[in-house]
């Protein structure tokens, strides 16, 4: 999702650090229509509503890690959800899709209903406003809270970028097969599929 708006300052209309509890009772709906929020260290950002070939692109992966990994009994699948990165101050993120190995569960939630296991996969499907700074913000900030693998896919350059910590992001490309065998063995998705609308 694409950040509509840098985080309020502390003053004026919030003039503290918002907490997952002040973000779980914000309105999902406003008169000029639907709207997503997430915590950036306590300060709120609003998320523009997915576009038509992001919502292509989200499902056709959630759809594979439940039939490779959580159909095989590998662990469980999560479509758009809030991840509790980490308290005081909340950094609440929404990822498009995520897999919680079974090493990693059961899964555990928040007083507010966010995720609050961190998955060992996690998928961003990149907006086309979505700068790179505020893609690799939120990569690092997946992979400090112990994310192992953050999927970037960018429906604009048809590829998928790899991040794991302490190494170089990896590329798939529009001819190669994506592979995240350290989470989940033998998964195999041809990066053309993801992008295909």
């Amino acid at each position: 999702m694409t950040a509509l708006a840098t985080p309020p300052p502390l003053t004026g209309m919030f003039p503290r650090l918002l907490t997952a509890a002040d973000l779980a009772v914000l309105p999902s709906e406003l008169p000029s229509g639907p709207v997503f929020w997430e915590l950036d260290n306590g300060r709120l950002v609003v998320m523009a509503p997915p576009g038509y070939i992001h919502a292509r692109c989200e499902p056709k992966i959630s759809k594979q890690l439940m039939i490779q990994g959580e159909e095989r009994g590998l662990g469980l699948v999560c479509g758009e959800v809030g991840i509790m990165l980490w308290r005081n101050p909340d950094r609440v993120v929404g990822a498009d899709a995520a897999f919680i190995a079974n090493q990693s569960l059961p899964a555990r939630l928040s007083p507010e209903g966010y995720l609050d296991t961190i998955p060992d996969l996690v998928v961003e499907v990149r907006s086309k406003n979505d700068t790179q700074p505020e893609i690799d913000h939120k990569v690092n900030d997946y992979l400090t809270a112990g994310v192992r693998v953050v999927w970037v896919a960018d429906p604009a350059a048809g590829i998928v970028t790899a991040y794991r910590p302490g190494q170089a992001p990896q590329v798939f490309g529009p001819q190669d097969t994506l592979t995240v065998d350290d989470v989940i063995p033998g998964f195999r998705m041809p990066v053309r599929d993801v992008f295909a609308v």
